[in-house]
């Protein structure tokens, strides 16, 4: 009988990290996401608040929104660190949760962000990137017309509470490092 491995290391500790901030959060009766797992404007000044810029990603609603989050990144994610390395894909996260918390303040600063989403729509586009061959791939044309045509329909038409922004910006943000780390055929 095989044993069960390790496999994606950065993958199944985000997985876990973010369920341990599911937990925290319940336990200390919403605490958690205000003060540690969800980005807003607030003090410079304040050491939470860099907390805050990066831990977002962790922080989730409700076990449905973690539970929707990390079975794309499960998916995806142990495909893509196998592919660029887990130093490289711990990199793509921190990037997609740096840019997406800023952004977030400078044009929504007033409301809280939290959720993974982000990150898993950077491992999509990301995907549709992986290949060989030169020229931007079919793929990714096709996912990004679908994917950003759909963010910014349900932007316009949708009250949810969802941030499509932080949707569009994680994409970006992989479809960007796939360009920039697809092999190029010679």
């Amino acid at each position: 009988m095989k044993k069960i491995t390790w496999n994606s290391p950065v993958i199944l500790s985000f997985v876990l990290v973010s369920g341990a901030a599911l937990l925290l959060n319940w336990a200390s009766g919403g605490w958690a996401n205000r003060y540690l797992f969800s980005v807003y404007s607030g003090s410079l000044l304040d050491p939470l608040f860099y907390v805050r810029l990066f831990g977002h990603v962790l922080g989730h609603a409700s076990l449905s929104h973690y539970s929707g989050n990390m079975i794309l990144i499960l998916l995806i994610g142990p495909l893509l660190e196998e592919k660029y390395g887990s130093q490289r894909l711990l990199s793509i996260i921190a990037v997609v949760a740096l840019t997406t918390g800023i952004m977030h303040i400078l044009l929504d600063g007033n409301t809280a962000l939290l959720g993974a989403s982000g990150v898993a729509f950077a491992f999509m586009l990301l995907a549709s990137v992986t290949g060989r061959g030169s020229g931007i791939p079919l793929t990714l044309v096709i996912a990004v017309v679908f994917y950003i045509g759909q963010e910014i329909m349900t932007g316009m038409t949708s009250a949810d509470q969802i941030s499509q922004l932080t949707h569009i910006i994680g994409g970006a943000i992989g479809g960007i490092y796939g360009m920039i780390l697809r092999p190029k055929r010679r």
